[in-house]
């Protein structure tokens, strides 16, 4: 899973680390600039500048189409820079000449992050507006600290999530819901049908596996909707937490079409679920506890009525 901006800002000491990180690269290759991005499906963010004094046209915050940046044409699986010390000689690609032109950038030295797993997270780049020269020791150099940088990542990341799953811990909701209760919205708890008569019949092990296409059905949700985040609270319970103000309409629709994602899934354990919705209001006293709670009388009387159904807390 991607890593979001959201979730960066609360790792511990980032701001601090990518300083570091920064001031380091510095120290290898000084008088260009330095920055840290990081991808999503879509785009790019520059995360940091190591500084604002240059003449190239990159600025902390900004955000690019992921298709039009010179970072995605990096090879993040043989981990291999991406070099141009002169765009305006060499094999540099005319669609990629004109990307770097348009802010000013004439040599280039784009460094892959990944997580350990794999996963794209962004690049450590390096800068100017004249040509350069990128020995290979100083590549080398920049390659150990964006490794060492993919360590700490994926520590904080790890802090986050479920291990099983991949989804969003109780840790992660009980931060993230600091900021979502100033917006209001909603959480949708949701417990599984029958799953202990998985767990029963086939094993804990065929078990972790159905939990695990859970989480594919939700991340595969939460997609396609904006604002919102799954979270595996434990054993067969799930959340989702939506920002924003929705109408009765709006909710009912959103619980219908999540049943929907569980019928429509083929599957030999015929998967559904049963959820429980308890809204609350921008800028009230709402305590994440009582919301929980609230949303697991309605999931209660969502399983009396018949299972694979839903309920909204009154």
């Amino acid at each position: 899973m991607v890593i979001t901006l959201k979730e960066l800002e609360m790792y511990s000491d980032f701001d601090e680390l990518s300083n570091d990180v920064l001031d380091l690269a510095s120290e290898i290759l000084p008088d260009k600039l330095i920055y840290l991005t990081s991808f999503s499906n879509k785009e790019q963010i520059i995360l940091k500048l190591s500084t604002d004094d240059t003449n190239i046209l990159l600025t902390e915050g900004m955000v690019i189409n992921i298709d039009e940046t010179v970072c995605n044409r990096i090879d993040f699986e043989k981990k291999k820079p991406l070099i141009y010390e002169d765009i305006r000689t060499g094999t540099c690609p005319s669609d990629l000449k004109n990307l770097l032109e348009d802010v000013n950038i004439r040599s280039y030295l784009g460094v892959p992050i990944s997580l350990l797993d794999g996963e794209r997270f962004g690049t450590l780049c390096v800068a100017h507006h004249q040509e350069s020269v990128f020995d290979k020791k100083s590549v080398e150099l920049l390659q150990k600290i964006a490794r060492m940088f993919s360590y700490y990542l994926k520590l904080e990341h790890l802090a986050f999530k479920d291990p099983l799953t991949n989804l969003y811990n109780r840790r992660y909701l009980s931060e993230k819901f600091e900021d979502d209760y100033k917006n209001g919205g909603m959480i949708f708890l949701l417990d599984l049908d029958g799953f202990k008569k998985i767990n029963d019949i086939y094993g804990h092990v065929v078990g972790d596996e159905v939990l695990k296409e859970v989480a594919l059905i939700l991340q595969e949700f939460v997609k396609t909707e904006n604002d919102s985040y799954a979270v595996r609270l434990g054993g067969d319970e799930f959340l989702i937490n939506f920002s924003g103000k929705y109408s009765k309409d709006e909710i009912s629709n959103l619980a219908e079409n999540i049943l929907t994602c569980f019928r429509g899934r083929n599957t030999k354990y015929q998967l559904s679920t049963s959820i429980g919705i308890s809204t609350y209001f921008a800028d009230s006293e709402t305590n994440l506890k009582t919301l929980i709670k609230n949303a697991d009388n309605a999931l209660y009387r969502a399983k009396e009525v018949g299972k694979n159904n839903y309920k909204i807390f009154e």
